[in-house]
């Protein structure tokens, strides 16, 4: 398995997962000339591409897929109450995939096992991937843990985790009050110290590669968040990779 980001934060979101011949992009929030020179970056064809997962419904997640789905016939797999927020721009798409927010199920050879959290859109999800032998947690886009949330990311081998601010630089940044407040809810983001406590919760026995994700250019830093992450994991902050939102990270291999 092998997994990389076409860029992570709230301009654009993309990350391809491999197994063998099966490729899927999750989430493709960036328009499709710049998705195509992303993908370029990675050595990955856009043509190549067997699905799109779709999280939610949120512009910076979902606004190229429907575009490039259509430019490259690319199957889109998406939660009902996504498709029912966001269904007008799929019309006219090959094939549509709608699952429940607790199915799992197969695409090619890359086993899908997404997961609902707590966030402001319809039925949002992230996502455990896996070959059967690795898996890959994903989670990006959520205001606050579960337990669920935990029992679905203990004991996977990779993890790409959401560290979107530092509650510092949010409280004293310019933003506006309601914005903060949405960012900081139950339903917002995560900040560093509670994707830290997150990762604490965790079984990471059989963890190989950490990536902070989703960070905002505003309201926090690499540092701040690696500096969280590793004291959650006692190791050193070079260990913790980041997705930025310009170049995202290079393939890590399983």
């Amino acid at each position: 398995m092998r997994f990389a980001s076409l860029g992570s934060g709230s301009e654009g979101n993309g990350l391809v997962v491999e197994v063998g011949d099966t490729r899927i992009l999750i989430d493709c929030g960036f328009r499709v000339r710049d998705t195509v020179t992303r993908l370029g970056r990675l050595g990955v064809a856009p043509d190549s591409i067997t699905a799109i997962l779709v999280t939610h419904e949120h512009a910076d997640h979902i606004g190229g897929v429907a575009s490039f789905a259509r430019r490259f016939r690319v199957p889109v797999w998406l939660t009902f109450g996504t498709l029912e927020m966001a269904g007008e721009r799929f019309m006219r798409l090959p094939k549509i995939c709608g699952f429940d927010s607790h199915d799992t199920f197969a695409i090619g050879m890359i086993e899908v096992r997404p997961f609902p959290v707590p966030h402001d859109a319809r039925e949002p999800v992230q996502f455990v991937v896996g070959d059967g032998a690795h898996r890959l947690g994903i989670l990006t886009d959520i205001g606050t843990t579960t337990r669920y949330v935990e029992a679905s990311l203990s004991g996977c081998d990779a993890l790409v985790l959401e560290c979107n601010h530092d509650l510092g630089m949010l409280e004293d940044g310019d933003y506006p009050w309601p914005l903060k407040q949405r960012i900081a809810s139950r339903l917002g983001h995560l900040h560093n110290e509670a994707a830290a406590a997150l990762l604490a919760a965790l079984d990471t026995s059989r963890l190989k590669h950490l990536v902070a994700a989703h960070l905002s250019q505003q309201n926090n830093t690499p540092d701040k968040a690696r500096a969280a992450l590793a004291n959650a994991l006692h190791c050193a902050t070079d260990w913790i990779g980041i997705a930025d939102q310009r170049d995202g990270f290079a393939g890590r291999s399983m």
